[in-house]
């Protein structure tokens, strides 16, 4: 196949979220969530296919109210923990192929990063092919090192990297590790390499990095404060 071959964003938005309930069809800065991911994968251009994921009927109302198509609702199983992303992929996949669409790429958008850019997602893809791998994450600078963390139990601490002790901040070696995290805001995954693996932790792993404010990741109420003030006072026009 020519890389990508039939490429298919997939956008996985639950209805339920223990942490932050409903967050998928809350309104951030005067939008969803949802329609967030669905307007900049649309601009995108890349895809033969945009499809949602769901078990709930308002999200996949709100997905149709974007025109984007949701012919299978997802199992109320795949809803809930300890189900992941993973597995509503692989089912997305088997059940665009019992339709009769085959894909060679998977993009998956997550609602939880509004702010990632056109550019991001693009950019992701042109990173993908140019690397030969067959998985890519978007990721962020950790703004903190967790190799300075300390581990507390029972009221006292203890190094969690001893090595790195005191040899982190202003004291840092030039042989410091970069250290990222992967802010869902974009992933591509070789369909075939994916389904043999079961997950999109595969190796070796492209990487293609945003800037902190554009890897605001929404999982808590905490952080959708976060991202009301990034909208309002870091990227308001």
């Amino acid at each position: 196949m020519t890389r990508p071959g039939r490429v298919l964003c997939l956008i996985p938005a639950k209805g339920g979220s223990v942490r932050l309930p409903r967050k998928n069809v809350r309104k951030l800065a005067g939008k969803t969530l949802l329609e967030r991911t669905v307007e900049c994968a649309n601009a995108a251009g890349l895809f033969q296919r945009i499809s949602v994921s769901t078990e709930d009927e308002e999200v996949a109302a709100e997905a149709r109210r974007l025109g984007v198509e949701v012919p299978f609702m997802r199992p109320d199983h795949l809803a809930r923990d300890p189900a992941g992303v993973v597995d509503v992929c692989l089912h997305a996949l088997d059940e665009w192929e019992l339709r009769g669409e085959v894909y060679d790429t998977l993009v998956i958008l997550l609602p939880t990063s509004p702010f990632r850019r056109v550019i991001d997602v693009t950019g992701s893809m042109e990173r993908y092919l140019q690397s030969g791998v067959e998985f890519l994450m978007s990721v962020g600078r950790e703004e903190h090192s967790p190799l300075s963390s300390l581990i507390m139990k029972d009221g006292l601490l203890q190094p969690l990297h001893p090595e790195w002790l005191n040899r982190t901040g202003a004291k840092a070696p030039a042989n410091l590790p970069v250290l990222v995290r992967a802010n869902g805001a974009v992933t591509i995954v070789d369909v075939v390499r994916f389904r043999q693996e079961r997950n999109y932790y595969g190796y070796p792993l492209a990487a293609y990095e945003m800037p902190w404010e554009y890897s605001v990741d929404v999982d808590t109420e905490k952080d959708f404060a976060m991202a009301e003030w990034v909208a309002e006072h870091v990227l308001k026009p």
